[in-house]
């Protein structure tokens, strides 16, 4: 068990490395490294996800009891209650009245465990809102097989659609832009095709993601739009500070202002247009044009947004095809209709 802030990430990194030696191996080691083509994160609008992926595992109410038992007694007496499942990353379980705790349910995810414990205690501080510093960090155990971290509680609810979300787009460009200045730290820099990087190294993937598609989308409409992404101007200045998945799940509100920012896995330093993404998952019109001018960003950076939010659909959508459901191609056929429709507006 750990308690205490890393000094690197490659500290935090050998740590959790350290534990999965310690338990037999039970983790290849490309799983505590950066995984370069999926970066573990669910492309898609926003939905809450079933296991679907090789390698998820479940995760039980008792075997969460038995790792606190042993690793934290001083909470064996609190309450264990599960969290619906909310993308394919971890697994959470609400800890008593004031914690949670966090178990990755696929090996992509463990590397969040180090992440979170290097940045979030240097980060936590800049924000404006609340943001699941861990507390403390599990090792593997019993016939559980990922170090894993308990973080505190944090109240909200998730915005949803159709709300009035005028403030919430304003208080997240805030948070947004406080990310982006927060000095870069060393922190790491977004490689392969991970959220954040040029958007000229998604291109390959993405007419990929087009070609394999064919007639199931308008894949004329959808490359025009492409080939205009890729004309806009780079990223201008040095990587900063991303959440990278600002995905309505990944918010919490109360009374209508943002309240807390939850879920760091796509943490990193590159473009910041990756955070666009709520302005097409989440905000209407009003409210996306709310966070556009709060945000201050370009023209070019809310082009490769915008652009961002089709890569990841096409790719999620082309490589998922033949394992997900029929409502779920449709829907996501929507989306990226809808993104080649408006992204001028």
């Amino acid at each position: 068990m750990l308690r205490r802030e890393f000094d690197t990430e490659d500290e935090a990194r050998q740590m959790v490395w350290r534990f999965v030696q310690a338990d037999g191996g039970a983790v290849d080691r490309r799983a505590i490294g950066t995984w370069s083509e999926f970066d573990g994160q669910d492309d898609r609008p926003g939905s809450t996800v079933a296991p679907m992926r090789p390698g998820e595992i479940v995760v039980a109410v008792e075997q969460v009891r038995a790792l606190i038992d042993e690793q934290f007694p001083e909470w064996s007496d609190l309450p264990i209650v599960p969290q619906p499942l909310n993308g394919t990353d971890n697994a959470l379980f609400r800890l008593g009245d004031s914690l949670t705790a966090r178990l990755p349910r696929a090996r992509w995810a463990v590397d969040q465990v180090a992440t979170d414990a290097t940045w979030l205690p240097r980060l936590a501080p800049h924000l404006p809102v609340r943001v699941p510093v861990p507390i403390a960090v599990g090792r593997p155990g019993g016939d559980y097989p990922w170090p894993w971290t308990v973080v505190p509680w944090l109240d909200g609810r998730n915005p949803e659609a159709g709300q009035d979300l005028v403030d919430v787009a304003v208080d997240l460009a805030g948070f947004v832009r406080a990310m982006m200045a927060i000095d870069p730290m060393g922190g790491p820099v977004k490689e392969g095709i991970q959220r954040g990087v040029p958007l000229v190294q998604r291109d390959e993937l993405t007419r990929r993601s087009i070609t394999e598609l064919g007639d199931r989308i308008d894949g004329r409409a959808v490359t025009a739009a492409w080939d205009e992404a890729m004309a806009a101007d780079e990223w201008p200045g040095p990587p900063v500070w991303l959440h990278g998945d600002l995905l309505a799940g990944n918010l919490l509100v109360d009374r209508g202002r943002l309240t807390g920012v939850i879920d760091f896995g796509g943490l990193g330093r590159g473009d910041p247009a990756v955070e666009v993404r709520p302005g097409w998952s989440l905000f209407d019109a009003r409210a996306r044009a709310a966070y556009r001018e709060a945000l201050g960003f370009d023209e070019a950076t809310w082009v490769r947004g915008w652009a961002w939010m089709l890569s990841g659909s096409l790719y999620w959508l082309a490589d998922l095809w033949d394992s997900i459901s029929e409502d779920d191609r449709e829907d996501t056929i929507r989306y990226i209709d809808y993104i080649v429709r408006h992204r001028h507006d």
